[in-house]
């Protein structure tokens, strides 16, 4: 195949999990020159306080257009790498998977596999590179589309599109913002791909960086950082895991969690409550300072400071941890 064509479209084999994904499946399925002969996602994984079984956002969207879709437990299996062979896909695409593909399965499509990735690469290669960008305090990043080997993000680049992180960015705006750059610009890509016309550069050695897998832990506040460096970590790792701290109490630390916070030039000792006021619950940084706007305490509702300063015994001089 020379070019698209959608009297003999393309077969494509898609694999994603995460809502990422799904903005980038959307694009392929909305082409007639793109016949999507398959969905691959991770399995259903327990959720909520029940553990039920939940589908991944791409299976959920696979479904609705009755796409036949896999879900094994390892890409790897000789039983699942033989069911794509036999699917005969011209490319395959793969964005926010989630598991390293082996290079017998990278091997199976005809123009070999594509990914979407949510940096300018080589930066921030891995599971994390959208949070990690923001709590990094990065001025921009940017989505790639690279051509898959059998490393972490280490293949070659088709094509690179940057964004600046604006101070009103979270992970919520950019993922979405991403995902929805990743979508255009591979559909952009992919028809001169298959013709022979888009060369894939290799990544430059110089400015490799990688973004672990977010933690739990990842969302504690660290009071002795500075007050900008504790925004940015707050604005990465909203909704999950957020930032939190704990709370002095009788009964013992209780966690709270930090939703909306701005920046103060003069500060205290880390951690110190330095002022509960109604415009908001003031604490003292590494450098600086921060005033908390929004809140949550552990199991309740999340509150504008004036409303749970009302409830809450906090004042100043306390101490955060």
């Amino acid at each position: 195949m020379t070019a698209l064509d959608a009297n003999a479209p393309l077969r494509l084999v898609f694999m994603g999990t995460a809502e990422f994904s799904c903005a980038s499946l959307a694009a392929l399925l909305a082409d007639a020159r793109i016949q999507v002969v398959g969905v691959v996602t991770q399995p259903d994984k327990p959720k909520g306080r029940d553990m039920k079984l939940q589908p991944p956002p791409v299976k959920v969207l696979a479904e609705q257009h009755r796409l036949p879709i896999w879900q094994p437990l390892r890409a790897r299996e000789e039983s699942f790498i033989a069911e794509m062979r036999a699917l005969r896909p011209d490319l395959a695409v793969v964005v926010a998977y989630g598991q390293i593909l082996p290079q017998a399965l990278l091997d199976i499509p005809r123009h070999g596999c594509l990914n979407v990735h949510g940096s300018l690469l080589p930066q921030y290669r891995g599971a994390a590179p959208i949070q990690r960008a923001i709590a990094n305090g990065e001025a921009e990043t940017g989505v790639a589309i690279m051509k898959m080997d059998a490393g972490m993000d280490t293949g070659p680049v088709l094509a690179m599109r940057a964004t600046p992180i604006a101070p009103a960015d979270d992970a919520v705006t950019l993922y979405e913002r991403l995902a929805r750059m990743g979508a255009k610009l591979l559909l952009e890509i992919i028809p001169g791909w298959v013709a022979g016309t888009v060369p894939a550069r290799p990544q430059p050695t110089e400015g490799v960086s990688h973004a672990a897998k977010i933690r739990k832990e990842d969302g504690r506040v660290d009071w002795t950082q500075p007050a900008t460096v504790i925004w940015n970590r707050l604005r990465a790792f909203t909704p999950w895991p957020g930032a939190f701290t704990f709370l002095p109490s009788a009964g013992g630390p209780q966690l709270l969690k930090i939703w909306k916070v701005e920046v103060l030039p003069a500060g205290g000792a880390p951690g110190e409550i330095l002022a509960a006021e109604k415009s908001g619950l003031v604490v003292g940084c590494g450098a600086g300072a921060i005033r908390i706007l929004e809140l949550q305490r552990e199991g309740g509702r999340r509150q504008p400071a004036e409303q749970f300063l009302a409830g809450s015994p906090l004042r100043a001089g306390m101490r955060l941890g």
